[in-house]
């Protein structure tokens, strides 16, 4: 679903105000009602406005409490499956997510037994203080999904020791308020979240899928018979690289003892091939996140604006003259317009509680950029500070255009390539710290898009911020220790287990049906050819040279339907998402 910042808001998409109100006194939000007449039962939904008034309740019982023993255990316990479970299939041939829809239900099942079993009287009124909430529920939902997806950096620890054989030691206002950041992924969890505690264009969309598939099976197919890319003579579908026989390239024989490529090795050796499925891939993906950048700064210019208002000299003055270090004691008191119609409805019933302030976030970057740059230093990560830097502030730019994206239309784009082919030539030679620079940047975005689609999880089931803060803190901490490799005694967790026992199955190019090593050596392979040989192969001239000009021509690819529905509106190439398409 495509809806733009021109969409126009209908009378009946806003609750009717008197402006004399308006303007005289501030509103109780409690006190405003959507009205629902008879004829608009059956109303057709026509803005996202209607969508998150419509769709989900608006209504908010401020008496409810997430705070309960009951939320903190079956949270911790949801986070311990989750964690655990993401990081198996990491390794394995399917690629399954740990999705919010199966952990609402399971903690619904779970809350409501404790509500039913465990006696209300006497030391078990702590357990079983009150019957289940929806905010407990949407408590227990944002620590346990924080914890399936937190600790992504296991990709560049399994990384290492797969393949270099190392083992190493262990902008809300813009993504949140508006209506128009309806995140369509979890309007259908809000909805049942709803549901649990209440007292026709879908056929058009199947076509255009399947359009889609087959048009990529066609793309498929000719590159493999032209033999383009010397498709015919490598595995029709990998991520691995290898040398013009087809036999797996051995990366190790190009790096020198500090993992950075020795031309002299290099040449011996000789340039490695991608199959070229890959290479169809990385060019549409790199079509679409190019376009995304042109495409929101022709429709949203607006919403990119508003996100940098923070920048301005008064704001940051008023920023350093409320300061205080003493952060803990943040009131979290949020200076809101009463009344604004783009302000999401759901978002103004939050305002009557204590908002999680910007210093607690602040001191969690802090905390992490130290953390960060003794990590780069301590394994020998070849990345400088200064690429770190580079790394932190493409992350902020990359969060702006893709969070945008990823909040109006639920698509989610895995920018690594993007990432990587800018490390690579930042930092040539060096595919090492080509991995740790898409680890403080890529990964970085990726967090923060699950941190804003969880906090909008918050805002529709009317979940205190400081809940949701406390929440997200817990199931990422928890996720990360469960995740990583805790070495005591010389005995491995999880991780570095799978890698001891499945090491043959996780480097091999077919894997089996338990367990395949594809997502270690995508990043891996990436990491080779964008941070060791950049220049080698993406350069202008060289083998793979259109798969960086798609990045140029991406750019373009919006302008042709903005001039059409800048002049020729009835086409209504509004509609048209071209990052979405691509």
């Amino acid at each position: 679903m495509a809806i733009k910042d021109h969409t126009v808001h209908t009378e009946k998409s806003v609750p009717a105000l008197d402006e004399k109100i308006i303007d005289s006194k501030p509103i109780d939000v409690e006190s405003v009602e959507f009205k629902e007449t008879e004829s608009d039962e059956f109303r057709v939904l026509e803005n996202e406005r209607d969508i998150v008034t419509r769709v989900i309740s608006v209504a908010d019982d401020p008496t409810l409490n997430p705070w309960t023993i009951r939320a903190f255990v079956i949270g911790i316990g949801l986070s311990a499956f989750g964690g655990v479970l993401a990081e198996i299939y990491y390794f394995k041939p399917q690629t399954v997510v740990v999705s919010t829809m199966f952990l609402a239900v399971i903690s619904y099942a779970l809350g409501m037994a404790f509500s039913k079993v465990i006696p209300s009287r006497g030391i078990f009124r702590y357990l079983n203080p009150h019957p289940f909430n929806k905010k407990e529920n949407a408590f227990i939902v944002i620590m346990s999904s924080a914890a399936a997806t937190s600790a992504l950096g296991t990709e560049v620890l399994a990384v290492q020791r797969l393949f270099y054989n190392i083992t190493p030691n262990p902008g809300a206002t813009v993504l949140l308020y508006p209506s128009k950041m309806l995140y369509p992924g979890i309007l259908p969890l809000a909805s049942m979240l709803d549901t649990f505690f209440k007292e026709s264009s879908s056929g058009v969309k199947k076509k255009f899928r399947i359009f889609w598939i087959v048009f990529g099976v066609v793309v498929f197919v000719a590159v493999f018979y032209k033999n383009i890319w010397q498709a015919r003579t490598l595995p029709f579908l990998s991520q691995e690289l290898f040398y013009a026989n087809g036999t797996v390239y051995n990366q190790l024989l190009i790096l020198n003892d500090k993992l950075e490529v020795d031309p002299e090795l290099l040449r011996k050796e000789g340039l490695p091939f991608y199959a070229g499925s890959w290479i169809v891939q990385l060019l549409t993906t790199n079509l679409g996140l190019a376009a995304t950048f042109t495409h929101l700064l022709l429709w949203n210019r607006h919403d990119l604006r508003n996100a940098w208002t923070w920048m301005t000299p008064t704001e940051l003055k008023r920023m350093w003259k409320n300061f205080d270090i003493r952060f803990w004691r943040d009131e979290g008191i949020r200076n809101q317009a009463d009344f604004d119609e783009d302000i999401d409805p759901h978002y103004r019933e939050m305002l009557k509680y204590p908002d999680s302030p910007n210093s607690w976030y602040l001191v969690c970057l802090v905390i992490s950029i130290v953390m960060a740059l003794v990590i780069i230093y301590k394994t020998n990560s070849t990345l400088p500070w200064w690429g770190f830097v580079i790394a932190v502030l493409l992350a902020t730019l990359s969060i702006l255009f893709f969070g945008t994206l990823y909040a109006i239309t639920g698509l989610q784009f895995i920018i690594q390539p993007f990432v990587q082919m800018i490390g690579g030539f930042i930092h040539p030679g060096k595919p090492m710290a080509n991995m740790y620079f898409v680890l403080f940047s890529y990964n970085s975005v990726n967090q923060a898009l699950l941190l804003s689609r969880d906090l909008k999880i918050a805002q529709y089931t009317k979940l205190p911020p400081r809940a949701a803060f406390t929440a997200q803190i817990i199931g990422t901490l928890f996720g990360a220790v469960l995740n990583y490799s805790l070495c005591m005694a010389n005995v491995s967790v999880l991780m570095n287990s799978i890698i001891d026992n499945q090491r043959p199955i996780l480097l091999s190019v077919e894997g089996t049906n338990i367990w395949s090593g594809q997502q270690p050596q995508q990043y891996n392979s990436q990491a080779i050819a964008w941070g060791g040989l950049s220049h080698e192969l993406f350069a202008v001239g060289q083998r793979y040279q259109f798969v960086a000009w798609a990045y140029v021509i991406g750019l373009f690819v919006p302008v042709p339907f903005w001039l059409a529905y800048r002049y020729f509106p009835k086409l209504r190439t509004d509609y048209l998402y071209t990052p979405v398409i691509w």
